[in-house]
């Protein structure tokens, strides 16, 4: 009798290992790279990074194919980075296939699905720009609902505080995740070196964080920052493809056609 108190005791006080493995997710950390798909600054050695990525590619580009079998050769997770209209600029910046507010529900959907199609290996879906069509309850309901259709999560960039993603998400059923951070929206090493010291801070709270990063003007700057902090990242997070982020999303993805 004796020793089933003690041992009673030991399973009481030890933690159990579901505890364990849900403080290892609460320290997740997914690095996001976008605009890749064109022969932008900073994409080879952002593909070479000791560390596996989530590579946001544009599709119908020069290097779109060839940028996503590379990233996926070399262990990195892919998703489409889908150009959407912003409430500024220009619409030349965007490329081709780019989805706006006065298109057609059947246009957008044929080009959400030609996208899709563009991007091998690609398991989710995040935008390029997009303040404006983020916003936009007809268009982001027909992206979503193709997201959902072909078993697609959706990375909302947070370019606008006005996006309709997270209600239209929940409502389709569409797996869906928020970006927290620009590494690098002023493009200088020094606002880049800030924002992974910020985000170094942030990981200490115990909670997954996701963080966003480009290849382009200050793409070969940005690998290097992110080069310099993956040691300090690895130590307090664990470094994860957005996939992980979702639960059961392996699941998800399998079961479909």
């Amino acid at each position: 009798m004796r020793w089933f108190i003690f041992l009673l005791v030991i399973i009481v006080l030890l933690p159990n290992h579901g505890e364990l493995e849900g403080l290892e997710e609460a320290r997740e950390l997914a690095n996001v790279i976008d605009d890749l798909g064109n022969n932008m600054g900073g994409t080879e050695e952002m593909l070479r990074l000791p560390v596996t990525l989530t590579v946001a590619i544009m599709p119908f580009l020069e290097t779109t194919e060839r940028d996503a079998e590379l990233a996926h050769q070399f262990g990195h997770e892919v998703i489409i980075h889908v150009p959407m209209e912003p409430l500024k600029g220009k619409r030349s910046w965007l490329g081709p296939g780019a989805i706006t507010t006065d298109l057609s529900d059947h246009e957008i959907s044929k080009r959400i699905n030609a996208a899709i199609d563009a991007v091998p290996h690609a398991v989710g879906m995040n935008h390029h720009m997009g303040s404006k069509a983020t916003a936009d309850e007809r268009v982001m309901r027909i992206v979503l609902e193709i997201c959902r259709e072909r078993g697609l999560y959706y990375l909302d960039s947070k370019t606008t505080g006005k996006s309709v993603i997270p209600g239209l998400a929940e409502e389709i059923g569409v797996p869906y995740l928020e970006n927290e951070l620009f590494f690098d929206d002023i493009y200088t090493v020094q606002h880049i070196s800030k924002q992974a010291r910020e985000l170094a801070d942030r990981l200490k709270d115990d909670k997954a964080h996701i963080a966003i990063g480009h290849v382009g003007i200050a793409g070969e700057k940005m690998a290097a920052v992110l080069s310099d902090y993956l040691p300090v990242y690895k130590s307090e997070a664990v470094i994860v493809p957005l996939s992980q982020m979702i639960p059961g999303f392996e699941m998800i993805d399998e079961s479909m056609p």
